[in-house]
């Protein structure tokens, strides 16, 4: 595991404005598992488009040598030539095709022009056994989980005879169990087949616990690479995680969470007796008798296990905008609340951040500015017309409050780096002025750094008197900002538990307590 299979020497990067790279170099030895590690725009990723071909030959500065000799990608047909083959946190898979046919896409199994579907099927088979993926060949993608998606997608790989593997932020939208099979399956590929991987990678703790060796990149430049096993004679795993975070942000994170002193007040949000059954499926109940109550500058917590029905009770409490037969009463202030519409929950003050920022908060074509002010056109129109001066000036104040990185509130915001779409997903909602602000997976495929930010704007919030519900399926996070934790299974309130008397183990124990 000493011999060299990758060298990236001085890659500098540009696009127009901005040095996205600065004389970055990177070495990976064969057989390992390295981490590359840092903030969003960091330039993890970008590089990993230079190494894949998919920025070519010709468009940045530097040499990259794999195993040995000097190669120059024009195309991820090149790299994958070699045997180099990246898996992007957007999965490129799909959905109606079978399992076989998009393992084979564009590397058809075929004689004399013509598709072999018999043997397409029987290889995939295999490639599907050497993954752990128990289905059947001829099965549509778009029935699978995520995870299975991702093992999927690493079966493909496998069918290009795969050297290097690299993945981006590959259980970024993975639950624990599908997690622990994923990285269980590179540790796999690596001590039982040779396959050298590359993890970029949020989650240090993940990183800690599979990778041989990290680089740390901040700013587009190489901070260091760090031997994750301490050589032997220094500190290894986890304890190496400071050290990383340090890297990452430039200073020590004495506390991963920013001291707050809670002034709760009255109660702003009272939910009662809440049921949903599902959209399609009649017979089936997501929420079963929810009662929750959340207070002015009160962070109050919900932890639940995929599937427990988290997002469910969010979004059918704002604006009935998931499931059917929804029954219950919703109290803003002690009053009943019109949450029939999601301009109704608007207009009660109810504010509602997607986990799934992509699909369901932002407009990722738009800029910043339109983002912004999606929500609440009224506050900037005049007669029916948007105010355009006053929108822009709208969402300069947000750009400067919440420290969102963009040259100008008229970039693109699907440009910007996921921790800036998030900030820009809470400024849409903030500015329609809410008293609740629910926030599901506030920081999913956020980085450390801007986790900081979004954890010191919660806060913030809090002491201007908002009532927060976060939803959250790390429970470190959960148990660090909340001041009371509601734990859901099954669609059910198990139990409610203040924070100073939380741990993770009696929080687990709710999270998984059966129906009676």
């Amino acid at each position: 595991m000493n011999d060299s299979i990758l060298e990236m020497r001085s890659i500098t990067k540009r696009f127009p404005g901005v040095t996205a790279l600065k004389d970055v170099s990177l070495g990976v030895r064969e057989g390992e598992i390295h981490g590359i590690c840092g903030e969003n725009g960091a330039g993890k990723s970008t590089l990993m488009k230079v190494l894949s071909g998919v920025e070519p030959a010709g468009t940045y500065e530097g040499e990259i040598h794999f195993r040995g000799q000097p190669v120059a990608f024009h195309s991820v047909n090149d790299s994958e030539a070699q045997g180099i083959v990246i898996i992007h946190q957007e999965l490129a898979l799909v959905p109606h095709l079978t399992i076989a046919e998009n393992i084979f896409l564009g590397n058809e199994r075929s004689r004399s022009g013509i598709i072999s579907w018999g043997e397409t099927n029987a290889q995939a088979a295999k490639l599907m056994r050497r993954v752990g993926l128990d289905e059947n060949p001829v099965t549509p993608v778009g029935q699978l989980g995520v995870g299975k998606q991702q093992l999927v997608e690493i079966a493909k790989a496998l069918s290009k005879n795969v050297r290097l593997l690299i993945l981006d932020e590959p259980t970024a939208a993975l639950n624990d169990d599908d997690s622990e099979h994923l990285l269980g399956l590179i540790r796999d590929l690596r001590d039982e087949q040779g396959v050298t991987s590359i993890i970029i990678s949020h989650k240090l703790g993940e990183i800690a616990e599979i990778a041989d060796t990290t680089t740390v990149i901040r700013d587009g430049s190489t901070i260091e690479t760090v031997d994750m096993h301490g050589g032997g004679t220094g500190p290894s795993g986890r304890a190496l995680i400071p050290r990383i975070i340090k890297g990452m942000v430039g200073r020590d994170m004495d506390s991963m969470f920013p001291e707050r002193s809670a002034e709760i007040g009255e109660e702003v949000l009272r939910i009662e007796d809440w049921h949903v059954t599902h959209p399609t499926q009649p017979d089936r109940t997501l929420i079963d008798g929810v009662s929750i109550t959340a207070r002015a500058g009160e962070v109050v917590g919900i932890a639940g296990l995929m599937g427990a029905g988290r997002t469910e009770l969010a979004m059918s409490v704002f604006g009935r905008s998931y499931g059917r037969e929804i029954s219950g009463q919703v109290f803003m202030h002690g009053r009943p609340a019109n949450t029939k519409g999601v301009a109704d929950a608007i207009a009660s003050g109810i504010a509602y951040v997607s986990e799934d920022r992509k699909r369901y908060g932002l407009n990722l074509i738009q800029d910043v500015r339109r983002n912004i002010s999606a929500a609440a056109l009224g506050k900037v129109s005049r007669s029916g017309w948007i105010d355009g001066n006053q929108e822009i000036s709208v969402a300069e104040r947000y750009r400067r409050s919440l420290n969102i990185k963009t040259p100008t509130v008229l970039s693109t915001v699907g440009q910007l780096s996921g921790g800036n779409q998030q900030k820009v997903a809470l400024s849409k909602w903030l500015f329609t002025g809410p008293d609740v602000l629910i926030l599901d997976e506030p920081t999913r495929g956020v980085d450390v750094g801007a986790k900081y930010e979004i954890y010191t704007l919660i806060n913030e919030l809090a002491e201007q008197g908002k009532a927060i519900i976060v939803i959250s399926s790390e429970l470190p996070e959960v148990m660090g900002l909340a001041d009371r934790i509601y734990t859901l299974s099954a669609g059910r309130i198990t139990g409610e538990v203040s924070a100073a008397d939380a741990t993770q183990e009696h929080l687990m124990e709710l999270m998984t307590m059966e129906r009676e």
